[in-house]
């Protein structure tokens, strides 16, 4: 029996799991996933948090991720809902093609569908799903050589000077922001991304990659020297 799908705000198509499992307790291997795949059709930039409290929110959360553990796919595709948006943003940094960035959410959702069972909430589902993102994102970085595009991400666009000459010289900096990020490991990658892109703290991301606080720090200055030299001609 297959699950019927819906469209969700920002575009997230999300596909009900089967109607056996919408009561009772699941396990990890039991609970079906061929009715949780979401295809994601993301239209835009990160919505701006919404108004309600942090403090609301995530008790909402909570309420939302006891139910879906339980195997309620309507809750399950709230936090769809809810998260996608932000989420499709970090992948998009992290590994700077759209697409992929929507596969890897895609895949992390399937993931978290069925971990929901073991959840035991030491963090909050969005910092669950962050963490469980940044890794897929993590898999994928070290399974190619990229070619990516960083225009994806709205970071590094080359500005329009009256100069042709300026102009060129931007855009060869781009070029080379770009090579000098593909060159980087998946770690480096990770790290540069999550402190200087997203301003977490050193300990969230040593959390989030699964290294050291030491070892996070070693791996930010080592890209940023990186990237630095890269820019070095432009600046």
């Amino acid at each position: 029996m297959r699950g019927t799908a819906g469209k969700g705000r920002g575009g997230i198509r999300v596909t009900k799991p089967p109607s056996r499992c919408r009561r009772g307790r699941t396990t990890e291997r039991s609970r079906p996933v061929s009715g949780v795949r979401r295809q994601i059709a993301y239209p835009g930039p990160e919505r701006a948090p919404d108004a309600t409290p942090a403090r609301e929110a995530r008790r909402d959360d909570g309420l939302l991720t006891v139910r879906a553990a339980e195997g309620d796919e309507e809750a399950f595709a709230v936090l769809v809902r809810e998260h996608a948006p932000a989420l499709v943003g970090l992948a998009t940094r992290l590994l700077g093609d759209r697409a992929e960035a929507e596969d890897a959410v895609q895949d992390a959702f399937i993931s978290a569908w069925r971990r929901l069972p073991e959840f035991r909430r030491h963090s909050s589902f969005g910092t669950w799903m962050y963490r469980i993102v940044t890794n897929r994102c993590l898999n994928v970085l070290r399974a190619r050589r990229p070619v990516t595009s960083l225009e994806a991400a709205g970071e590094f666009a080359a500005p329009e000077h009256d100069s042709p000459e300026r102009v060129t010289e931007a855009r060869d900096a781009v070029r080379g922001m770009r090579r000098a990020l593909d060159d980087l490991s998946a770690e480096q990658r990770a790290c540069w991304v999550l402190r200087e892109l997203d301003g977490h703290s050193y300990e969230f991301i040593a959390e989030t990659v699964g290294i050291s606080q030491e070892a996070v720090r070693a791996r930010v200055f080592r890209a940023r020297r990186c990237l630095t030299r890269a820019l070095g001609a432009w600046r």
